[in-house]
């Protein structure tokens, strides 16, 4: 079995689409929180988590702190995006890593189910 190495295109887009999908779930996170809201302000919410993963990933750093740093910067540009009181802030941060769980269980069930297809 051959050694995969990561390119540097590799992990930037792999870091875009996971900001992306971190966008699209803070955007439902925050409608739910606060009802209509700007979608372009979700944009904002989702990169800095998503850099934090891939680097801690790439580095081997220990999911405990990647998580925790990950969790803070999430509450940190909801904060600095919804210009919202902390208590609203956290409850969109529990809201945002439930619905990223929950879309990112479906998603990757789709998946498993589609590798397994007949060919």
């Amino acid at each position: 079995m051959s050694a995969q190495t990561a390119t540097p295109l590799s992990v930037l887009v792999t870091t875009l689409l996971f900001a992306l999908f971190l966008s699209v779930t803070a955007h439902v996170a925050a409608r739910n929180v606060l009802g209509d809201v700007d979608p372009r302000r979700a944009l904002y919410v989702g990169p800095l988590p998503a850099a934090v993963s891939v680097v801690g990933g790439g580095f081997a750093v220990p999911a405990a702190v990647t998580v925790t740093v990950a969790f803070a910067l999430d509450a940190v540009m909801f904060r600095w995006s919804y210009e919202q009181p902390p208590r609203v802030v956290a409850v969109m941060t529990v809201i945002h890593a439930a619905v990223t769980i929950l879309v990112g269980v479906v998603l990757g069930g789709i998946a498993l189910l589609l590798s397994t297809r007949p060919a």
